[in-house]
């Protein structure tokens, strides 16, 4: 029986409480389709800083090479300076495990559960690949005069031509694998000269790929064409700064950030499975966090295992319950974080 050995790093405020039913959901798949789960649990997170005033230990990340997988929950508690632990645990992973794609699926499964007026599941069915390690958030920021009137606070967006093309051709390649063969391009090349690159590479790529059927749009234009078009978009390639707002964009056509999972990859490599939802510190403790987004994000890491047969069933089962109106809302405390997990688990 083959054995996947994933860690498992269940984070800050209701992060503990959804890993749980993930986890739960992860066994009831294994127990159904046969595969071994060895399970390391680290205690990374805002608790065992202020405990220990360690963020994550440099033996501990490096045994993170010998896993399959790492399930993340989340990260963020207003005790601890802001971004310190986010920067040390879900930066760090990103960074220096190198998980270059960012890929968030973004699909509607009812009508009822959009916020757009007259739009369902066959408007809303697209996959956004954002480039993972580059732009603003990797470079350290610089002030200058801090604190007066004459402060400068800079912090630069940087691009290389190897992280861009390999997003470029990741998307490229996402593309072939869908029906309609589409990509987009989002960036702001005509504001931020940087990104021509975007736009150069994107046309350079596109020669290698003439099946797929290519758009370019401006971010403040692809904002739009999401809520006025959201059909139009199929499989969409961006930087990190702008993937990092617009797919919180589709997260909210989808259902909200309690559905929204996503996966960090390195193809080939050890690789990083989340929710898009925050530590939302305000629930922790009381059993109200929706924990479908993590569900999912097991979902998708099933099948970046090879899992696929697994992996279907867990995305089934999410949607069944959807559909069938037992999980009857999305809103935080319509069902007990318990609940949902042991509905999904159920349906398995």
């Amino acid at each position: 029986m083959k054995t996947h050995r994933i860690a498992v790093l269940a984070g800050d405020g209701i992060g503990p409480e959804v890993v749980a039913q993930g986890l739960e959901v992860l066994r009831a798949a294994a127990r159904k389709f046969g595969f071994g789960l060895d399970l390391v649990e680290m205690p990374y997170g805002t608790e065992h800083w202020l405990a220990t005033e360690e963020i994550f230990p440099d033996q501990a990340f490096a045994s993170l090479q010998e896993m399959d997988a790492i399930l993340l929950g989340a990260i963020g508690d207003p005790r601890a300076p802001v971004g310190l632990i986010e920067r040390g645990i879900i930066g760090r992973l990103r960074w220096d495990l190198d998980l270059w794609v960012n890929l968030r699926p973004i699909k509607l499964l009812d009508a009822k559960f959009c916020p757009l007026k007259g739009k369902g599941p066959a408007d809303i069915d697209m996959v956004i690949v954002r480039e993972n390690t580059e732009d603003a958030y990797v470079q350290k920021p610089e002030f200058l005069h801090q604190g007066t009137e004459q402060e400068v606070a800079q912090q630069a967006m940087l691009y290389t031509w190897k992280g861009t093309e390999r997003i470029i051709r990741y998307a490229f390649e996402t593309a072939m694998q869908r029906p309609r063969k589409h990509l987009t391009l989002i960036d702001k090349a005509n504001a931020v000269r940087a990104q021509s690159l975007y736009t150069r590479v994107f046309a350079q790529l596109a020669e290698d790929f003439p099946e797929v059927e290519t758009a370019h749009l401006y971010v403040d234009a692809a904002c739009m064409r999401m809520i006025e078009d959201p059909a139009s978009i199929d499989v969409a390639v961006t930087t990190n700064l702008f993937g990092d707002i617009i797919t919180d964009l589709g997260a909210m056509l989808q259902g909200g950030m309690g559905v929204a999972a996503s996966a960090n990859l390195r193809p080939g490599k050890v690789s990083l499975f989340e929710s898009v939802h925050g530590s939302f510190p305000q629930a922790a403790g009381k059993n109200i966090a929706n924990p479908l987004a993590t569900i999912n994000a097991v979902a998708m890491m099933l099948d970046f295992l090879g899992e696929r047969e697994a992996a279907s069933a867990v995305e089934g089962a999410v949607a069944s319950l959807l559909l069938d109106g037992r999980i009857r809302s999305l809103e935080v405390g319509a069902h007990s974080t318990t609940e949902i997990g042991a509905m999904v688990v159920s349906t398995i």
